[in-house]
């Protein structure tokens, strides 16, 4: 799962993207409204972190946009802004959620859990090639009458090939779907998480392309 904090604290920032990181999501910071503006136009997102006091466009801006644009990314504000009348306003404007500052990290990634499950069908319905389906509700996944629940990377690489079944992904486009910007990739850390895959799923839930890359079949 890919997040885009928005966050001029630094402190909170770098907090934030540490527990973030350590939960297994990607994760792309910025510290400024227009820069939000422009990473939701160039990347594509499963959730917002967002500030609402923001330089260069504040968050209620910025949260208008999104929903002007036709983007449901689900939104959880994240602001010192404790005011209900400010926090209707949010929620009205279309937040998905909210948490107030200061706040304790597993409250955060406890709410982020709560708003994808209330998402339902807008996080996705289940993707499936016949063989293998895929919950992005729960982040479990289902192959040969076996059900199990996969990590973050583990869900991010697989439903990256099963959104294209048929579609060769390179290591880079794997890559992009784990790591946020500016993050260290792992060496190996591709091959790791399809064996890992395997090992839960079937050594052929996932196919390599020699030289090419890695894709899961199309429905038969």
């Amino acid at each position: 799962m890919r997040v885009l904090l928005v966050e001029d604290d630094r402190m909170i920032g770098e907090a934030v993207r540490q527990a973030l990181r350590d939960a297994s999501y990607g994760v792309d910071w910025v510290a400024d409204g227009e820069a939000a503006l422009t990473s939701l136009a160039c990347e594509e997102y499963e959730m917002v972190l967002l500030d609402l006091g923001l330089p260069r466009s504040d968050g209620m801006a910025v949260l208008r946009a999104i929903r002007a644009g036709g983007n449901r990314v689900p939104v959880l504000l994240v602001t010192a802004r404790d005011a209900t009348e400010d926090l209707v306003a949010g929620l009205d404007e279309g937040a998905d959620d909210y948490v107030v500052k200061p706040f304790q990290l597993s409250e955060l990634l406890a709410r982020m859990r709560a708003v994808t499950r209330r998402q339902g069908p807008s996080v996705g319905p289940a993707l499936s090639n016949g063989v293998l389906e895929l919950d992005p509700a729960t982040h479990e996944a289902s192959a040969h009458g076996r059900q199990v629940r996969l990590t973050g990377r583990e869900f991010a690489l697989l439903h990256a090939l099963l959104v294209r079944p048929g579609a060769i992904l390179s290591r880079a486009d794997l890559e992009r779907r784990i790591y946020g910007w500016n993050e260290e990739v792992e060496s190996n850390a591709v091959e790791f998480l399809i064996h890992a895959l395997r090992k839960k799923l079937g050594s052929d839930a996932i196919r390599n392309v020699r030289g090419v890359g890695w894709m899961v079949a199309r429905p038969a």
